[in-house]
């Protein structure tokens, strides 16, 4: 076997095989523990970082861009993705973060009803019978109903479903944003009871409407579930799962997501699993006052009044499996939540609070300008504030 010679002090030494492949492994194993130890730094370093962000707390702001605007105190503000909608009696229109108009539509209309979902409205009026479906990128469609208008609930794909008026029997009537009529359901009060309330899921597939009715003089309520696709073709009446409650109004419902959806009573809130046919996952007893609802992002928010005198409100929050993320505390009479990814968002004209939802708070402090709506940007804890008088994009710092 041939031997490989190394060079010492200007003459060769034979060196054999099996300590080259010795110094080879050793070579190789340094090259490794350095390597494990720069990763190591990396990490910690990254956790420092992350560490600092997580603790740190924000005590106040920069303008980063101003526009002026002019809107009066009876126009009001909606959040529409990433952009604002005004609207009022006479018209509506949407503007991006720059202030730019994006559309403008107008109208006559008295006692509004707007639906919206994921950067999708429909606007209506009650007894009216023309229904307006954007979003905010454009003008998805409009057309006129031939009954009067009780209540509309749009989807983010524009499907858009109306509460109609039909004498001694109510229509459930659900339209492509044209107007297309894609789905009518007919319902009378001595039998399924009168819709109280109505949601479409976000892909416009599943329909959830609350009806009440007064059986045997109890009052009851029943959340059906109509599957608007070829699987509800399969049932009676697009009918693919219902729940009845006893002694139980249910003013709201709503979907947080394609397969998870909301009911909130007078004495309990309840959540339902499933992109096809729904089924109840749980149901759960309220022992105080309800003042609001808020949803967005996927989250639930349910504010109660306190009851034990640390705080005027606390709000429970969801999230679209219906699991219990936390409860935060409120000291102020909020106007707006807003959930992010990371953050939720309390605030009114004058003060904000943000938790994170592990229940930390990073900023608690106030807004100047009289704030009539917060928007997320695609960046932490930069902000779009709409104002009577202006448009403004901050950070927080």
């Amino acid at each position: 076997m041939a031997k490989l010679r190394a060079i010492k002090g200007g003459r060769y030494e034979e060196e054999s095989p099996r300590d080259y492949r010795t110094k080879l492994k050793r070579h190789r194993a340094m090259n490794m523990y350095r390597t494990f130890i720069f990763i190591v730094l990396i990490l910690v370093i990254l956790l420092i970082i992350y560490a600092r962000f997580e603790s740190h707390v924000y005590t106040g702001y920069e303008i980063l861009t101003a526009y002026e605007r002019n809107a009066p105190d009876s126009q009001r503000d909606l959040r529409l993705g990433h952009s604002i909608l005004t609207y009022s009696h006479d018209g509506a229109h949407c503007v991006d973060g720059s202030g730019k108009t994006v559309w403008d539509q107008g109208y006559e209309m008295q006692d509004l009803c707007i639906s919206e979902c994921e950067g999708t409205v429909g606007i209506a009026a009650y007894n009216g019978r023309d229904i307006y479906v954007l979003n905010e990128t454009e003008k998805l469609g409009s057309f006129t109903t031939n009954l009067q208008i009780r209540d509309i609930a749009v989807a983010r794909t524009g499907r858009i479903t109306a509460v109609l008026n039909s004498g001694d029997a109510t229509l459930i009537n659900t339209y492509s944003p044209k107007g297309d009529l894609l789905y009518s359901g007919q319902m009378h009060m001595s039998g399924s009871g009168y819709p109280v309330d109505i949601a479409l899921s976000p892909s416009g597939n599943l329909l959830c409407v609350s009806f009440i009715y007064v059986d045997a003089g109890t009052v009851k309520s029943t959340i059906a579930f109509y599957n608007l696709t070829e699987v509800g073709d399969n049932y009676t009446d697009f009918l693919v799962s219902s729940y009845d409650y006893t002694d139980l109004v249910v003013p709201e419902v709503g979907f947080l997501s394609d397969s998870t959806a909301y009911a909130v009573g007078d004495e309990r809130y309840m959540f339902y699993k499933g992109s096809d046919q729904p089924e109840s996952i749980g149901e759960y007893l309220i022992s105080e006052e309800i003042k609001s609802v808020f949803t967005g992002n996927g989250y639930l928010g349910i504010v109660f009044r306190a009851d034990d005198g640390d705080a005027k409100y606390r709000m429970s929050v969801f999230n679209d499996a219906g699991s219990l993320v936390g409860k935060y505390d409120i000291n102020f009479e909020y106007t707006d939540v807003l959930f992010e990814k990371d953050d939720l968002v309390i605030y009114n004209e004058s003060s904000c609070i943000i938790y994170t939802y592990k229940g930390k708070i990073k900023f608690d402090d106030a807004f100047r300008g009289g704030v009539r709506l917060i928007i997320p940007t695609e960046n932490a804890y930069r902000y779009v504030l709409s104002t009577n008088a202006s448009i403004e994009t901050v950070r927080l710092n």
